[in-house]
């Protein structure tokens, strides 16, 4: 038997999963035709998968989400070849499709380090355009994170996921009274009577200190980012991962949860998220649920 509960104290709604943005290529520079100069070809803008990058973060640190190549130099007589435009880097999260408006793919980004040419800088003026330079490429432009989940189910191990996500859904993720059964994400799919389809992935559990990747918190920790929705499993009795650790409460548990994602990467805490309460078929959960209740009502008492 599960319980359904908002977390009361977080903040929703705010977690970025696509982005439109306007890329320009740089102009080219003109050329010299006295003495036969050739302008500077313009910059191009790319797009760069890089670590610790979120939608967010691009969104707001440049709100007019515009990106421009630098223009060429013009051929001159100090230098008959111009120099080139300044290329223009987009960062961008791993794991993204770059797509035009009207849906055409140009690429993904799956791996650190990943670049994806988007505009193209114009050329610079010479013989054969009669000294006249070209514009850049100019185009809206799409990062989609690509998703593994509409929901992804978050907590520590042994906190019923996976009998949660097989009691939900299609999957059949393994199952035992032992921590760390699931090592990847299952996904499950639950269908409604209309048709429509909600995918659900049982993420590994995980630790305290995954943020610092203890453990394999980093590795776990990534597929947090790529689901839509968060949905939060924790055991009514509470949770001890082993005899040497701290046990920790329900509260603590979605505490330590929140805790977690928030140091990884604060955007995290954004996205909407709901709270289970698992196993109430355990003695006294009863009263354990009404406790976590009145703790998340009032967290700072």
């Amino acid at each position: 038997m599960v319980q359904f509960s908002r977390i009361c104290f977080r903040k929703y709604g705010n977690f970025v999963d696509n982005l439109r943005l306007y890329a320009r290529g740089g102009s080219g520079g003109m050329g010299l035709p006295r003495l036969g100069g050739q302008g500077g070809n313009g910059g191009d803008v790319w797009v760069v998968a890089t670590k610790n990058m979120t939608l967010k973060r691009i969104k707001d640190k440049y709100p007019q989400k515009r990106f421009v190549g630098g223009a060429g130099a013009n051929s001159s007589v100090r230098a008959l070849k111009g120099q080139r435009g300044t290329d223009k880097e987009i960062l961008a999260p791993v794991g993204i499709t770059v797509t035009t408006d009207d849906g055409k793919i140009l690429g993904d980004l799956n791996t650190e380090g990943d670049r994806l040419i988007v505009a193209k800088g114009g050329t610079g003026g010479s013989f054969y355009s009669a000294f006249e330079p070209s514009k850049g490429q100019a185009k809206h432009i799409r990062l989609d994170l690509k998703l593994i989940a509409d929901l992804g189910l978050v907590g520590f191990p042994n906190a019923g996921k996976s009998s949660l996500l097989t009691a939900m859904s299609n999957a059949t993720p393994q199952i035992a009274s032992y921590a760390f059964t699931t090592l990847k994400p299952e996904i499950g799919k639950l269908m409604y009577k209309d048709y429509k389809q909600i995918s659900v992935a049982d993420l590994p559990g995980l630790i305290e200190g995954a943020h610092i990747n203890k453990g394999m918190g980093h590795k776990f920790l990534k597929h947090v980012e790529r689901t839509k929705q968060l949905l939060f499993v924790v055991d009514v009795c509470g949770f001890q991962l082993a005899s040497k650790t701290p046990f920790r409460s329900a509260f603590e548990a979605v505490q330590l949860l929140t805790k977690e994602l928030e140091l990884y990467k604060e955007e995290l805490v954004l996205k909407p998220a709901l709270l289970v309460v698992n196993k109430m078929d355990l003695p006294d959960a009863e009263d354990k649920l009404a406790e976590l209740k009145e703790q998340l009502q009032n967290p700072d008492s």
